[in-house]
């Protein structure tokens, strides 16, 4: 929950890397969360029509998600060690998804790219000095 909460505090902020963790947590709990949406939807009756199966509630979660959705994507392709444009790959169907799908699960570049500082190294410096205060 705490890797959601850090995308959604970088609201729009495309500068810097995001580490694999960060970026598919930030995914999974975005998809329960929507998943939430819609069955809230239904159970209020606040459904667009009964083909539909979401509302207002899930309309309204993922306009609010879009930017930061878009934002730590750009970061993880910037791990990668690839420019944010990279992500309008998407559009070429089947196979540009399915790069985009590789890039997003391989491994950030180690040490200091041009996107800046591995987050990962700095996280794992951070975990060391507070053990060592410990």
């Amino acid at each position: 929950m705490n890797w959601y909460l850090k995308v959604l505090r970088q609201y729009a902020d495309f500068n810097g890397r995001a580490r694999r963790m960060e970026y598919w947590m930030f995914i999974l709990f975005n998809i329960i969360f929507a998943i939430a949406a819609v069955i809230l939807d239904n159970l209020l009756g606040l459904k667009f029509s009964s083909e539909i199966p979401y509302g207002f509630i899930y309309l309204i979660y993922v306009l609010a998600t879009l930017i930061p959705g878009i934002a730590v994507a750009v970061r993880r392709l910037h791990d990668v060690d690839k420019s944010g444009w990279f992500y309008l790959i998407a559009f070429i169907p089947i196979i540009g998804t399915i790069w985009l799908l590789i890039l997003f699960c391989t491994e950030g570049t180690p040490g200091t790219n041009q996107y800046g500082v591995n987050p990962k190294e700095t996280y794992q410096e951070i975990n060391e000095i507070g053990e060592k205060e410990m």
